[in-house]
């Protein structure tokens, strides 16, 4: 479909919505406040999808909208950008920056990667080094920065040997974006959902809880997917050589040493981020928000004295765009669950259906939704709000139907452009990479079995951590 069928048929969407929405005989017990919420949220909703406008731009939209027309406050507009999630997001970018300054990430690739005597040793050690990075590095598009220069020295390590090359480049955004359900900082998305469940059931998941239920089908889901990529991409002929991985390759790619004694810079910033991520895991004893803790590991990141990169440096490497989607979007939520317009919409669902089989529609919609929203956080926005609603509804715990939501809607891999990790390492000069049909083939195997994954751990695992299926 072109761009502009696709803008042509999403305007006459929303505005034939919106029309309906008007008339005040149509949907009968449904509020003013309600109908101007739901004709908002369509015409942003179209707007995402049918047109190349930028997703923050629509999103400040549709809150400024919402806040002129009465339906929720300006307090309640400016102070999402308060919100404690904000705030969490903007320090872990701080930190990352001061990590990516030391360069750590080459000490780790070579410590982990050159390890490897084998192909399938060298795809499960690289997952591995991987899932880690989403404790240091907060936003899959930040780790897949991080990770393309380790990418490149194995790239030319491995370069007579084109298909292993694919593969790895194919490997690395498949993992990026199947780990980062292991943290809460590992997408917007992840405290959109947070923030939803807030506002609308008063269920706060913090740093702690959201590390014991996304970690375990973070790590399952990344080394099964690591297995399909292998299969789905070489040959028996391809993983049978063997592999040796030397530190002077990765240091070709590195402006660091990534061997030798460590620089004390070095030294303070690995201890200065292992003391913040078991201050983060350890939230239940000491009681400090995850954001405080944050906040004091970026002050001592930055400090004269003891950090390792300057504040203004490591505020430039804050997605300021993405924290004021995050910010629209979450007043969105507001908007959607105090004007009832949530709960009108799935009023009309079909009563008596199992939990089970909810969370199959659900899970089955959210790995779906990425063909249509290319936007993580703006899957979330939009699903989110109406899960939760339906859960109520269904009988559903609604933090097991949202964490599933937003688990399931890290599957991006249809398109080259599903995803900014996929499409930067679609387009690397001079590298052989995946094409559309890899990813297509990759697709057929990965979807089913990462809606699988995420259907039984909602079912069978999470009730064991604490998140029941019902309520």
């Amino acid at each position: 479909m072109t761009l502009n069928l696709r803008l042509t048929v999403g305007l006459c969407a929303a505005l034939s919505l919106c029309a309906l929405l008007v008339v005040p005989g149509n949907f009968p017990g449904l509020g003013g406040d309600a109908r101007l919420t739901l004709a908002v949220f369509a015409l942003a909703t179209c707007a995402w999808i049918a047109t190349p406008i930028d997703d923050t731009y629509i999103a400040l939209g549709a809150g400024l909208a919402l806040t002129v027309t009465g339906v929720i406050s300006s307090d309640t507009l400016f102070g999402t950008l308060g919100d404690s999630t904000v705030w969490l997001l903007i320090c872990a970018f701080v930190l990352a920056a001061a990590v990516s300054r030391t360069g750590l990430a080459g000490r780790a690739a070579v410590f982990l990667v050159g390890g490897a005597r084998t192909v399938r040793q060298l795809t499960h050690l690289t997952t591995a080094a991987l899932v880690v990075t989403a404790f240091a590095v907060p936003a899959t598009s930040g780790r897949a920065a991080l990770a393309l220069p380790v990418f490149l020295a194995l790239a030319k390590a491995l370069s007579d040997r084109k298909r292993l090359v694919v593969m790895l480049a194919l490997l690395f955004p498949t993992v990026i974006l199947l780990s980062a359900v292991a943290t809460l900082i590992g997408a917007g998305a992840h405290l959109i959902t947070v923030s939803v469940l807030w506002e609308a059931t008063g269920d706060r998941i913090g740093f702690t809880e959201w590390l014991l239920l996304g970690l375990p089908l973070a790590v399952v889901c990344s080394h099964l997917a690591a297995e399909a990529v292998l299969l789905t991409t070489t040959r028996r002929a391809d993983r049978r050589g063997p592999v040796h991985i030397t530190a002077e390759q990765i240091q070709q790619h590195s402006d660091r040493p990534v061997t030798g004694p460590w620089s004390q810079a070095e030294t303070r910033c690995a201890l200065l981020l292992a003391t913040v991520v078991v201050l983060w895991c350890a939230e239940p004893l000491h009681r400090v928000p995850p954001a405080v803790v944050a906040l004091i590991g970026a002050v001592v990141a930055s400090s004269p004295a003891l950090g390792t990169v300057r504040l203004k440096d490591a505020l430039k490497t804050v997605p300021w765009s993405l924290l004021l989607f995050m910010a629209a979007t979450m007043a969105m939520g507001v908007a959607l669950a105090d004007s009832g317009a949530a709960k009108w919409l799935v009023s009309g669902l079909p009563g008596g259906v199992s939990p089970a089989v909810f969370l199959t529609v659900v899970i089955v919609v959210s790995t779906a939704a990425h063909l249509v929203l290319q936007s993580r956080s703006a899957r979330s926005s939009v699903l989110v709000p109406l899960v939760v609603a339906a859960a109520v509804g269904a009988g559903v715990n609604p933090v097991a139907a949202a964490l599933a939501s937003t688990a399931a809607a890290g599957f991006c891999h249809t398109l080259p452009a599903s995803a900014k990790p996929v499409t930067l390492f679609a387009e690397i000069p001079g590298t052989p990479t995946y094409t559309p049909r890899d990813l297509l083939r990759l697709s057929a195997v990965l979807a089913p079995l990462t809606a699988t994954l995420v259907l039984l751990f909602a079912v069978a695992v999470w009730p064991l951590l604490g998140v029941p299926l019902t309520r």
